[in-house]
């Protein structure tokens, strides 16, 4: 399988470091392009074996599959670059979730597809996002759900789920990091104990609790429930916990649709261009 990758910064590079280390990709199989092309070399230089190109439509051209990786408005552009180098046959996946499957399908003559990664995907973990468009074949789902599967847990959902499902799997670990920071940082506040130590301390407990709501098959409420004995300090605590995160969630999750629809609408109005 032959891949190109368009924009190699933060999560284009994850993208490559990962299939890579896993065994999915061959660095030989690889070719990349970015707008500021040391980014792509320094890749390339962690990876022998990828190819550098300068165009755009060149890591586009005779590629099985293009993963699109690029801010949402760069996309029409790099689409304008890549259009006549595409063809038919080919699976053109973007990452970026306001760019809609309709604006691809409208403007790319291939297959295509969105994918939303998650910064776990680093560790070989988490799950990563799948929504197809109509013109799409079975074959092309399975190559890239195969290809997925090395890095993490492929998941398909609905593109109108696509906001929330990406709050859960992609901001979520950062939603979570920012917790748990502040749960340290209260620690050491108030009782003095040494950050690495209560770092330490938390990230472990961190870990262990992914690990008993995935691979030991407990629930959050049974977890709640078989460390939380009545009327103990667990409990105490988790009763000020409720009260303070009243509504917590629900207004981060406003926030993040109502930039999503900024976002959207920006996206909309470069796509607005008629052929």
């Amino acid at each position: 399988m032959n891949v190109g990758f368009i924009g190699t910064g933060s999560m284009g590079g994850m993208l490559v470091d990962a299939f890579i280390r896993s065994g999915a990709l061959r660095p030989e199989c690889i070719t990349v392009a970015n707008r500021t092309p040391a980014k792509a070399e320094r890749l390339a230089i962690r990876h022998p074996g990828v190819r550098v190109v300068r165009l755009n439509a060149e890591a586009a051209a005779g590629r099985d599959l293009v993963f699109l990786c690029v801010k949402p408005l760069d996309f029409k552009p790099v689409i304008d670059e890549i259009r006549a180098s595409v063809q038919p046959e080919q699976l053109i996946v973007s990452i970026t979730s306001p760019v809609l499957l309709a604006h691809l399908e409208e403007w790319l003559p291939c297959r295509v597809a969105k994918v939303i990664p998650s910064i776990t995907n680093m560790a070989l973990s988490g799950v990563t996002l799948c929504i197809y468009g109509g013109r799409i074949e079975p074959g092309q789902m399975a190559m890239l759900e195969g290809l997925l599967s090395h890095i993490s847990q492929p998941v398909r959902v609905d593109e109108k789920y696509t906001r929330v499902v990406s709050d859960l799997s992609s901001c979520g670990p950062a939603f979570m990091a920012f917790v748990l920071r502040r749960f340290v940082d209260a620690a050491v506040e108030e009782t003095g104990i040494g950050r690495e130590e209560a770092e330490r301390l938390a990230t472990g407990m961190l870990f262990g609790t992914g690990r008993l709501l995935t691979g030991e098959g407990l629930s959050a409420d049974e977890l709640i429930r078989r460390v939380s004995v009545p009327g103990g300090i667990t409990a105490a605590a988790l009763k000020q916990l409720d009260s303070e995160l009243d509504g917590v969630f629900n207004r981060l999750i406003r926030t993040t649709h109502a930039k999503f629809r900024e976002d959207l609408a920006k996206v909309d109005q470069a796509f607005a261009v008629k052929h």
